[in-house]
This record gives C-alpha cells, structure tokens and sequence, in this order.
C-alpha cells in the first residue's frame, strides 16, 4: 500500500507577479524561503536542486512559463516516491498577486501516514514563510543558516525553551508579539506567524527565523533567513550555535511546556 496526494496552499501578497516569480524561480529567491541553498536552472527541463544536510534534493522543472506558471518534480524512486511542485501565478489590480502551491506525490508502504503529516507540516510552514517574505521583505534576498541540534536534543526541550525566551505561555497564536531574554538569542523582538506543535516561526527587522522537529528522530533544525546584509554570518551562526548548546530538557520548566 501506499499514498497518493496533494496538497494545496493560496495566499494573496502584496507584491509584483514578476517578485513572485523571483522568489519561487531563482536560486537566492528560494533561499529567502525555503531550505538550505538552492540552484535553479530557468529553462523546460532546468534542474532544482536543494542542498540538505542528508545530500542534494534534485527535480526537473517540467512547466516554465514565467511569471505565471512553474512545476518542477522529482525522479520517480524504484519504490515509486515522488514529490511535484506546482506554482500558480496571478496578478492583481493594485500590485498584489494570487499564489497557489500544489504539492503532489506519492508515499510507498503501510507506514505513510507519519510521513504525510511531517510533511505536510513542513510544507504548511514553507509556504507560509514565503508569505512573509513577498509581504514584508519583497525585492529583497536573504542569506540562509541552517543548524541542527544535537543527538541528544528533543524537539519538547527546545520548543518549551523558545516560548520561555520569547516570552509566550502555551497555547500561542500567529500574530504574538515575542521579546527574547536570554543573551544567547540575537532577535530580540518580533512576531510569531507560524505556531503548531511541530514548528515555530518569527519575522524579526532582520529576517525570518524558524524552529523546526525533525521527522522522525524529533531532533531540532533551525532554518533561518538573514535579509541584513550587514549581519556577521559568521557570528549569528555562531551565537545560534550556543543557543543550541545550552537548550537542555532537564533544565526546562515543566510548567513552561
């Protein structure tokens, strides 16, 4: 047995069709938005390629027609995996554009359904930072950082230890404004736009920092977007860094949780 799937996704943006197609179609518009560091070929039969802690994710765009139209997807695996995606493009009166995202696929054997929904975690924040991004930073490129906890790190740990920093009680809401306490946190304030019980998500002046469970270690990621250029990248990774290093189940305040 198996699963086949699609998920959809629409959002209106204040921005241009043509900063819209940047954002999904180039290599430092996919950076500002989505994981690790990105590659885009721009032509039919152009490769996308994601690096990832694990090795490269590959597709091949399947449909360019710019700026309205992008599918790109990956190789079908032996067992019959893929994932597609398709974005949707519509301009509006007044500068404001219609993004759809249909993500497509299929998940081999019985064991589907914790997959599927890590996944579709995962694609609900994707989309939703690429929101904020083509609202409040659009025409604008971002550096990405990416971290990962160590083995000893659980995602309960350190999500009770970001809502003690930010200075928020469970349950929290999109729209909290956050104020971070601790030394070792270098976005002092900013907004919560992403809040579920696998994933946590600020737009701060400086970028879009996230807070990710990994699937299906329950890990930790962090997969920032640094829109300051005059930010030491160096020194933020660093300092994110120690956060990490201090994060300790044992030392977190069960009410806090």
């Amino acid at each position: 047995m198996g699963h086949d799937y699609v998920i959809r996704h629409q959002a209106e943006v204040p921005a241009e069709p043509e900063q819209v197609w940047e954002a999904i179609a180039s290599g430092p518009g996919m950076d500002s938005w989505f994981m690790g560091s990105n590659e885009v070929e721009p032509e039919p039969g152009g490769l996308v390629r994601t690096h990832t802690r694990r090795g490269p994710l590959d597709s091949t765009v399947t449909r360019w027609n710019p700026p309205r139209l992008l599918e790109h997807r990956s190789a079908t695996a032996p067992d019959g995996r893929f994932l597609a995606y398709e974005f949707l493009v519509e301009g509006r009166d007044g500068g404001s554009t219609v993004l759809r995202l249909a993500t497509s696929g299929f998940l081999p054997g019985d064991d589907w359904e914790g997959e599927f929904e890590a996944m579709g975690e995962g694609i609900t924040l994707f989309f939703g930072t690429l929101v904020e991004y083509l609202t409040h930073f659009p025409g604008r490129t971002a550096r990405p950082l990416t971290l990962f906890g160590g083995p000893d790190l659980q995602w309960s740990g350190a999500r009770a230890r970001l809502l003690q920093e930010f200075g928020l009680r469970a349950p929290v809401r999109p729209g909290a404004v956050t104020s971070a306490a601790s030394p070792n946190f270098p976005a002092r304030t900013g907004t919560l736009y992403h809040a579920e019980p696998a994933a946590l998500a600020v737009r701060t002046d400086e970028g879009l920092f996230r807070f990710l469970r990994l699937f299906p270690e329950n890990g930790v990621m962090l997969a920032h977007h640094l829109f300051d250029p005059a930010v030491d990248l160096d020194r933020t990774t660093a300092e994110w860094r120690s956060w990490l290093d201090t994060v300790n189940d044992r030392t977190i305040s069960r009410e806090s949780s």
